[in-house]
């Protein structure tokens, strides 16, 4: 049996699973198993992890229709037989001791359940940059602090089979924000996280989402508190924390919505969650906003041009 099963979940990915499979396979921690789920891709990412495993014994290989990545890594982990698991996404990478570090923290204390991680980030704005602070002066993740931050947990982080055992799996039912479920589920019922703050992977960040997905996004997270919050009813830190979150992300809903009706220049609608905002956070700078949404919209959309494109400015390039 090996000592950690690699979960990797892949969906039209051809262009980046070449390099997340030869990441594991590099890990100077060898006693591995790589259980690769093909979530119905229609693109070459079975090919091409096809050829990977026909040369390596460690890697196996399944192939499902598309379910999303809850059900993938579902089925990951159902096939996986390691006590330990450790999380990959498909156009991520590791460093060469990625599986030796973490390891090394989970295997120091028998009482800790999941080590989560950081890495450098591919792409976008914050290319060649920490995905997470570093050094990160943040608590070690709890459940007060996990409701408290939304990204104390790390994508890449590796947990004891007995964590799932007792919480059950990825909830399939969520299409977005399911690994923050995931880490929340694993608070509350009392398991130990660690922490390694050193980079020791690749985050890629592929920044042609719309403000659409954001508002996917956000609505997923409101979904992910909102179900939580019977079970936290008598411990008042964490409830008053997570009614904090909600207040605070159905404002982002509020003001991503207004952002995307200021792409698609539907200003009516503009108007009404710019006026909505107002009332929720208030401000004179909120307030001229909502001035302009109803006497200058033209200008108000020109304004808001000038600022998008200056903030999608990839860091390092002219203009930023």
């Amino acid at each position: 049996m090996p000592a950690v099963s690699v979960i990797m979940p892949a969906y039209n990915v051809e262009a980046y699973i070449d390099a997340a499979i030869g990441s594991v396979r590099r890990q100077t921690f060898t006693d591995l198993e790589l259980v690769i789920v093909d979530d119905g891709s229609t693109d070459r990412t079975y090919e091409v992890a096809k050829r990977h495993a026909e040369t390596d014994r460690r890697i196996r290989l399944v192939h499902q229709e598309n379910g999303g990545l809850s059900a993938a890594r579902n089925t990951a982990l159902r096939h996986a037989i390691a006590p330990v698991m450790a999380l990959l996404d498909s156009d991520d990478l590791w460093t060469p001791t990625f599986l030796e570090k973490q390891l090394a923290i989970l295997e120091s204390d028998g009482g800790i359940d999941i080590v989560t991680g950081n890495a450098w980030v591919l792409g976008g704005p914050q290319d060649r940059e920490p995905a997470r602070p570093y050094p990160d002066p943040r608590p070690v993740p709890d459940l007060v602090s996990i409701l408290a931050d939304e990204l104390s947990v790390f994508v890449m982080t590796v947990f004891r089979r007995r964590v799932s055992d007792v919480i059950g799996n990825f909830d399939e039912s969520l299409k977005t924000n399911e690994d923050y479920d995931f880490w929340v589920r694993a608070a509350v019922a009392g398991f130990r996280f660690a922490r390694n703050e050193m980079p020791l992977g690749y985050y890629r960040r592929r920044d042609d989402s719309l403000s659409a997905d954001d508002m996917r996004m956000l609505r997923g997270i409101i979904r992910v508190y909102t179900k939580h919050r019977p079970a936290l009813l008598y411990y008042r830190p964490a409830l008053d924390i997570l009614d904090l979150q909600i207040k605070r992300f159905e404002a982002e809903l509020i003001a991503a919505q207004a952002r995307h009706a200021m792409d698609t220049k539907d200003f009516t609608s503009a108007k009404e969650r710019i006026a909505e905002l107002t009332d929720r956070r208030g401000g004179a700078k909120l307030g001229l906003v909502k001035m302009m949404s109803r006497w200058t919209p033209g200008l108000l959309w020109k304004a808001y041009q000038m600022r998008r494109n200056r903030q999608q400015t990839p860091a390092g390039l002219p203009g930023r």
